[in-house]
């Protein structure tokens, strides 16, 4: 008899657990197919001119991958900042930006943290056995399976400079996109049919000859912190990719041929309209 009940028990909780699954996919995809009403699509026009830029084609998925992205993300404000809903709408659009033409998602995203502006952060470090640690001002910072951490101060500057490649909400979103491997080493998740072999030719003579440039001091299309590693040039590729195109495409066509190919769009196409 106790057998029986455990085994009804069981069934019982497995039926919830399926349906409250089922329910969540029916939500997500209506959430997916979903558009933004007029204020928000203003607001986001506002906050982050790029998207003024974007074709019809790429725009439409957008807004419902924004409304997915708002369903599933907690916006908390640190250091008694206020969250509004223009910073969640600026900051979603941006983020999926990067993955509008992606199947691909944030699955594991599920908060975001928002800091007035530039904040400490500590980071460990290891020499052998010893392991010591020390404070750094960041405006952002990625971590494994989220959270994101942002500074409003950097990330408002970010959007409303559309063409100076500095974005701090892109650069952040790279590394979560680079993380989705399980790890950040700046190979993302490549596009269907895209070739490890034709990436790893483009980026790795690129990454050697930017920190070639940078030690001589050499001006570089790309932010020098992009030197720091595989994964920053990968993020500092992305804003690059999306804020400076055409100086991107002339300096490194082979990489940003790759990038073309990563996130199924060409933002060149946008600046020639």
């Amino acid at each position: 008899m106790l057998f029986l009940s455990a085994l009804v028990i069981s069934l019982l909780v497995a039926s919830v657990i399926v349906f409250r699954r089922f329910q969540e996919k029916r939500r997500r995809a209506a959430l997916w197919a979903s558009s933004l009403n007029d204020d928000e699509r203003n607001i986001i026009a506002h906050k982050v001119p790029l998207y003024r830029q974007l074709p019809d084609n790429i725009r439409q998925p957008l807004e419902g991958k924004i409304n997915l992205f708002l369903h599933q993300v907690e916006f908390l404000g640190c250091d008694g900042l206020e969250v509004t809903e223009e910073m969640r709408l600026s900051i979603a659009a941006q983020a999926c930006l990067l993955v509008v033409n992606r199947n691909i998602w944030f699955d594991t995203l599920r908060t975001l943290l928002i800091y007035p502006g530039a904040f400490k952060s500590v980071q460990p470090r290891r020499n052998g056995f010893v392991v010591t640690k020390r404070e750094i001002i960041r405006a952002g910072e990625s971590w494994h399976r989220g959270p994101v951490i942002l500074s409003w101060a950097h990330s408002l500057r970010g959007a409303q400079n559309p063409d100076d490649g500095q974005n701090v909400v892109i650069h952040e979103f790279a590394h979560q996109i680079d993380d989705l491997t399980g790890q950040t080493n700046g190979v993302p998740l490549l596009a269907k049919g895209q070739s490890f072999a034709d990436w790893e030719n483009a980026i790795l003579p690129a990454y050697e000859q930017h920190v070639k440039d940078v030690e001589r001091g050499r001006k570089t299309v790309l932010d020098a912190y992009g030197a720091e590693g595989h994964e920053e040039f990968f993020a500092v590729g992305t804003e690059t990719f999306f804020e400076k195109p055409e100086a991107m495409q002339k300096d490194m066509p082979e990489v940003y041929h790759q990038f073309v190919t990563l996130f199924g769009m060409n933002p060149l196409d946008w600046q020639a309209k």
